[in-house]
């Protein structure tokens, strides 16, 4: 229904009395005049109320309050029930519940309950929790701290260290992300698969073995040093145990810098974590053919060479990486029949 006049009515409600009411006080006070003074112009209740668009028992129920408390009763009330539950546990009880719980600070009230029942005490699982709540919020039961892990103590790494800042990456060669991959082709079957990256080139390195030693690391590096076209200034590895030791100096005797990520860091060795993917899903889920080491290393390099060699690569503008080398770094580039074995 529409009322002819109702801006105005709105409008010019008295604000005598609203100094200091806030503003969700002085909206109300303003529903309840704009009421009354459509009850005056002749409109029944409901229809002032779908006028002003707030519920009638609503309306009345400020009315009621205004008329008898006056201007300020319109402001926001606590919504605390006025009755509450009670303690009725003993200090004793609480002093054991909290007893228990500092001493399995990782145990809920399923379990307390069956100790304190243990020691002689007839308590519901739910009077443990309400304990438990009253204790937390008086601030008695100190939670420990969550996501908190024992620091492990870093294994000593005589030649390895972080990356500097100022390291700069330009050149093939500068940066080489080693990494490796559980690949799993049969149920109980686990294989590791050795995989380094040139950052620059993309020039991809792999080779598989039965387990992840600094022996098979070792074994790893000599082959990445043979097959890479460039010499290796630097490696980044993660802090896994296969490139410790032996690995270490190995590096040290070919005078190849040796990063180590902090703990944690997977997306700082981002390229050759990408590559593990582009292997697994192009030749790891295709491949078919027997999977005895000597096999599979040979299938291995096969497809090695052709993912630098054939398989285009967005990151090089579509460019193989041996097409990259020979174009920006011609010095250091493939000759154009490179055999793959």
């Amino acid at each position: 229904m529409q009322v002819v006049g109702l801006p105005g009515v709105l409008y010019h409600v008295s604000k005598l009395g609203m100094v200091g009411l806030s503003g969700r006080g002085r909206e109300r006070s303003r529903y309840v005049s704009c009421f009354r003074a459509l009850m005056e112009l002749g409109l029944s209740s409901t229809q002032a109320c779908e006028v002003v668009g707030i519920p009638r028992s609503t309306l009345y129920r400020w009315e009621r309050r205004w008329r008898e408390e006056g201007l300020q009763a319109l402001e926001d009330r606590s919504r605390r029930p006025k009755r509450r539950r009670q303690p009725t546990w003993s200090w004793e009880l609480s002093q054991a519940v909290l007893c228990l719980r500092e001493q399995y600070p990782r145990w809920g009230k399923d379990k307390l309950v069956v100790l304190l029942r243990r020691e002689g005490w007839e308590i519901s699982t739910s009077m443990v929790g309400r304990i438990l709540y009253r204790l937390k919020a008086r601030g008695v039961l100190k939670e420990p701290p969550r996501g908190k892990m024992r620091v492990r103590r870093q294994r000593a790494r005589p030649y390895a260290l972080r990356k500097p800042k100022e390291y700069l990456v330009q050149k093939p060669g500068d940066l080489v992300q080693v990494d490796t991959l559980d690949v799993r082709p049969l149920p109980g079957m686990i294989l590791k698969h050795f995989t380094a990256r040139d950052v620059v080139s993309r020039w991809d390195v792999l080779q598989v073995h039965t387990r992840a030693t600094s022996k098979t690391a070792t074994n790893f590096l000599h082959a990445l040093v043979k097959r890479m076209l460039f010499p290796i200034k630097a490696l980044q590895v993660d802090g896994g145990s296969e490139f410790a030791s032996a690995f270490e100096d190995a590096c040290k005797q070919r005078e190849i810098s040796l990063f180590v990520l902090p703990p944690r860091s997977p997306k700082l060795n981002g390229h050759v974590e990408r590559a593990h993917r582009t292997h697994t899903e192009e030749f790891y889920e295709v491949y078919d053919g027997d999977l005895g080491l000597a096999s599979l290393n040979k299938a291995l390099n096969q497809w090695a060479y052709t993912y630098n060699h054939v398989r285009p690569h967005q990151a090089l503008d579509e460019r193989t990486p041996a097409e990259y080398l020979r174009q920006c770094h011609p010095e250091m580039a493939p000759p154009p029949l490179l055999s793959h074995m």
